[in-house]
């Protein structure tokens, strides 16, 4: 199978860690040693914020500990497959276009690509319930921010994730950011000991891909430039 929509080999460029970069919805066993993690999480740290607040805090985890959030994320969800319930809103109640057909075309070729028909309801939750286990990658982050903040804030949170997921091609590593962990708040903080005051915003799965794996050939499009930027003096 090719893989020509995902590239393996650790970015030599800023440019080709972004263009390399990709959701990974699957990850091998191998592991990946803390130095590197501590490395990444340190750089990362240098995104700028305003007024140098630096509001994101971030949880790593591996080995027992990502273990056991899996675990009993995994048994809770016997229960209440759609978690604790979320601490924001993911995605607007009233989304207009062209942000409905952009989500709505993603999940379809998502799908698709791992031969889940629209109405399989059973194997989309599954699907969707493999984003608990951080889709096997042997490190888990999560990521928080205090809930005093507000919207430049998460602008900043977001400029760290980023950094993150593009240093991790640096590494020759792929990630996954995954909103759906806020979905979980509540059994995130008892099980990883995380303090009432900070709002768990995502997960980011890391690691190495799993080479074989169908789904990590998705390659999500993007619109022109002319569809969002505007010039002027040029």
């Amino acid at each position: 199978m090719s893989q020509k929509n995902l590239v393996v080999d650790a970015a030599q460029s800023v440019t080709e860690a972004i263009q390399s970069r990709r959701c990974v919805r699957a990850f091998s066993s191998e592991p990946v040693n803390q130095k590197t993690i501590l490395d990444i999480i340190a750089t990362a740290s240098r995104a700028p914020s305003g007024g140098n607040l630096q509001p994101w805090r971030v949880y790593a985890l591996a080995g027992d500990a990502r273990n056991e959030l899996v675990d009993c994320v995994a048994e809770k969800m016997k229960e209440t497959p759609f978690g604790d319930g979320p601490e924001y809103e993911i995605y607007p109640a009233e989304l207009t276009e062209p942000y409905v057909s952009r989500r709505g075309e993603v999940a379809k070729e998502m799908y698709d690509l791992i031969g889940i028909a629209r109405d399989d309801g059973e194997a989309r939750m599954k699907q969707m319930g493999r984003n608990f286990s951080f889709f096997d990658a042997p490190v888990g982050l999560i990521l928080t921010i205090d809930k005093q903040m507000g919207p430049p804030q998460f602008v900043d949170l977001g400029l760290f994730l980023g950094n993150l997921m593009l240093l991790a091609r640096e590494q020759g590593l792929h990630t996954c950011p995954q909103e759906a962990w806020s979905l979980w708040s509540k059994t995130i903080r008892e099980v990883v000991g995380i303090p009432e005051n900070e709002l768990i915003f995502c997960g980011l799965a890391l690691g190495h891909p799993e080479p074989e794996a169908r789904i990590n050939t998705l390659s999500t499009p993007r619109a022109l430039v002319d569809d969002f930027a505007a010039f002027r003096g040029f």
